[in-house]
C-alpha cells in the first residue's frame, strides 16, 4: 500500500496532507530494527511500522459516523474553559475520529465524523459543492425585501458574497436554508448583516446524509456515500 494512503486511512487526514507530513520529514518507516525517514511515493510493506512525530501509527478500518450534535458542545477536541466538546458524547472507540467540517457551539444537528481523510476532503472542499440544509429560527420576521436580497442577489460579507436558498416555514421567523458553502458562521453572519439574530440553527442534511431520527447526542455508523 502507498504510504500516503495508509496514513490517510489510519489517522484521518487527506492524502495531500499525508504527503505534506512526509515532505516535512515527520514520517518514519521501521523495517526490522532499521528506521528510515520516509520519502514521497513510498510503498509500505506488511511487516513495516510507521511513526508520525515519533508516535506509532496503528492501522484501522475506515469509519463513517453521523451524530446529532446538541447545542452547547464544541466541534473540536479541545474544550474552551468549561464548554464541553462533542467528543465527550462519543463512545471511546470513536474518539480518534475527526469531524467533517464544523457546527458552532450554538448550533445543533447533523455532523459527520470519520478517519477517512479523502472523504472529509470531498465533503468539505468548495469545488465539490455539497448541499447543506438547515432549519433556522430568527428573532423577528424576515422582510420580503431581505428574503429577495439573500436568495436572489446575495449579501456581501467580509469574506465574500453569501447567497442562500430560503424556504419559509410556519411563519416568517422560521426558514429552511440551503447552502453549498461552509464558511465560518456564514448563515448567522448573513442574517446579522441585515439586522436579524439567528436564535436557533439546526442542520438536517449534509450532502446525501440526512439526520433522520437521531436524537440529540446520539451517534450512528453510516455507509460511505459520496
Amino acid at each position: 500500500m502507498r504510504l500516503n494512503k495508509y496514513l490517510a486511512q489510519s489517522i484521518g487526514i487527506s492524502r495531500r496532507e499525508a504527503d505534506e507530513y512526509i515532505s516535512l520529514g515527520r514520517v518514519q518507516i521501521i523495517s526490522g530494527e532499521v528506521a528510515r525517514v520516509a520519502i514521497l511515493g513510498a510503498q509500505l510493506l506488511e511487516d513495516e511500522t510507521v511513526l508520525v512525530d515519533g508516535e506509532k501509527v496503528v492501522a484501522s478500518g475506515l469509519v463513517y459516523l453521523a451524530m446529532n450534535k446538541p447545542v452547547g458542545y464544541l466541534s473540536s477536541r479541545r474544550s474552551q474553559g468549561d464548554v464541553p466538546t462533542l467528543y465527550e458524547l462519543l463512545p471511546e472507540r470513536f474518539r480518534t475520529l475527526k469531524t467533517v467540517g464544523r457546527l458552532d457551539r450554538d448550533s445543533s444537528g447533523l455532523i459527520l465524523l470519520t478517519n477517512d481523510g479523502d472523504f472529509a476532503q470531498r465533503m468539505t472542499h468548495p469545488k465539490y459543492s455539497k448541499t447543506k440544509i438547515y432549519e433556522v429560527i430568527l428573532d423577528h420576521d424576515l422582510a420580503p425585501l431581505h428574503q429577495q436580497m439573500i436568495a436572489d442577489f446575495g449579501i456581501e460579507l467580509e469574506d465574500g458574497r453569501s447567497q442562500l436558498g430560503l424556504e419559509v416555514g410556519k411563519n416568517r421567523k422560521y426558514w429552511t436554508v440551503t447552502m453549498h458553502e461552509g464558511r465560518n458562521r456564514q448563515i448567522r453572519r448573513t442574517f446579522s448583516a441585515l439586522g436579524y439574530e439567528v436564535k436557533e440553527l439546526h442542520r438536517t442534511q449534509f450532502g446525501k446524509y440526512q439526520l433522520g431520527g437521531l436524537k440529540p447526542g446520539e451517534v450512528q455508523e453510516v455507509p460511505l456515500v459520496t
